[in-house]
Parts: structure tokens; sequence; C-alpha cells
């Protein structure tokens, strides 16, 4: 935020006498805009010049935004169903081979769909994550399911940090415990690739599904896009 005072980017809408910087909700929108186009790999400059163009109409740039994640659901639905595949073989205990990380696809689409990850998040991250689950022991398995548990621990945590900025050390702390407890059930802790681009993935995937920021059965859209933010931060703030 200071950042974006300081290029002019996004200005406070109060500075007080201690110098503390106040928001209030156009300042928020305008701050929501910003993190869109950051998203879809506008540069700062960009960002400046699209908000300040005299034609810039909110209602019209957040239809696009909709429109752009929309265009992503179709391939979003078919990657939960091979992860609920492979949720559903780990919970079993079960070995699971090439065919079984890919079944309930014809041969043509399980191949169509291990191209696009790879498309999307290179070939060595895709091996990486299907040799990790393929080869995962009875004791790995409980290891996962105690990450697992790790996680919702974490989301339970975030959520109640979810009123308070994203760039606060206290979120960014679990932001950071989030992230590194991501990594563990990629199997990719400790590798000199930071996976900066699948974390970013996953932050959209948070926005995109409300499955996946549901508190206690219920969608939490305000939580999805606080969670989105924090990573973002996260990964701008801390990830090569």
């Amino acid at each position: 935020m200071h950042h974006y005072d300081a290029i002019g980017l996004l200005k406070p809408a109060i500075r007080t006498e201690a110098k503390y910087r106040l928001y209030g909700e156009n300042e928020l929108l305008k701050l929501q805009q910003i993190l869109f186009y950051k998203e879809l790999d506008f540069s700062l400059q960009e960002i400046i010049e699209t908000l300040e163009y005299p034609d810039f109409d909110l209602v019209q740039a957040l239809e696009n935004h909709k429109r752009t994640l929309t265009s992503k659901q179709e391939q979003i639905a078919v990657m939960l169903n091979t992860i609920e595949k492979t949720m559903s073989n780990l919970k079993n205990k079960k070995m699971i081979t090439d065919n079984e990380l890919y079944e309930g696809f014809s041969k043509k689409e399980s191949k169509k769909l291990r191209d696009e990850a790879i498309e999307k998040y290179g070939s060595n991250a895709v091996k990486t994550s299907e040799n990790y689950l393929k080869k995962l022991s009875k004791e790995e398995k409980e290891e996962l399911e105690q990450l697992k548990k790790e996680q919702q621990e974490i989301f339970k945590n975030l959520f109640k940090l979810s009123s308070k900025s994203a760039e606060t050390e206290e979120v960014q702390l679990e932001v950071a415990r989030h992230y590194s407890n991501i990594r563990k059930l990629w199997g990719t802790a400790g590798l000199f690739d930071t996976q900066k681009k699948e974390y970013k993935g996953l932050g959209k995937l948070y926005l995109d599904d409300e499955r996946f920021t549901m508190v206690d059965g219920k969608a939490q859209p305000h939580f999805a896009k606080f969670l989105s933010g924090a990573m973002i931060y996260f990964m701008n703030s801390q990830l090569i």
C-alpha cells in the first residue's frame, strides 16, 4: 500500500496527523481492481493508465473480470474431479497408478487434461506431483492426513483474521504457514523452485470455486477475496 501511494496508484482517503493512511469504500474498490489487473499480469504502469483512462467504467471492468474467470470454470471443474478421485484413493490408503490418476475420463480426455496441466504448470510440476502421490507409503499417507488437518486449522485462523488487512504481520505469518503446508501437500517442500505460478493458480481457485473457502457449509465470498489477496501479497513480497 505504501508503494501504491508513492507511485500515485492508490492514494488514501485521509492521512492522520500520526501519518496513518485511512482508506474508504472508493479506495477499497480501486484496490480490488488493482489486484484483479495484477492477476491478469498487468504491470503497475499499465494499471495506472487503465484506471486513469477518462472512459474507465468500473461496472464494465467487473464484467470483463467475470467473463475471464467464468471462461476458466470448465477447466477447473475437470481438475476438481481429478482431485476428488485422488483424495478418495488416498483416504482409502490405495496405491495410485497412472490410470487411476485420470480414472473417469477417456484416454483422449485424460491426455488433454494432463497436457493442459503441463502447459499451465510445466511438465516437471505435473510429474513430481504424480510420482509423489503414487509412491506414498502407509505412513506417508497418514502424514498427509495430518497435513490436511493442519490446513483446516490454518483456514480457521485465516477466517478469524479476515476482517484485518491482508498485509498485517499476523495475517502474513498465517499465510506463510499455509504456503509451507501446501508445498508439503504437493510434495515439493525444500525444492529450489518456489512454485509462485502454481501458488498463484491456487489463489485463483479459491476465488473461482466457493467450495474451497466454505465455512460451516456456507459460501464465504469475502473470505475468498481476503485469502486470495493475502496470498498475492505474500507472493509479491516473499517469493522470487
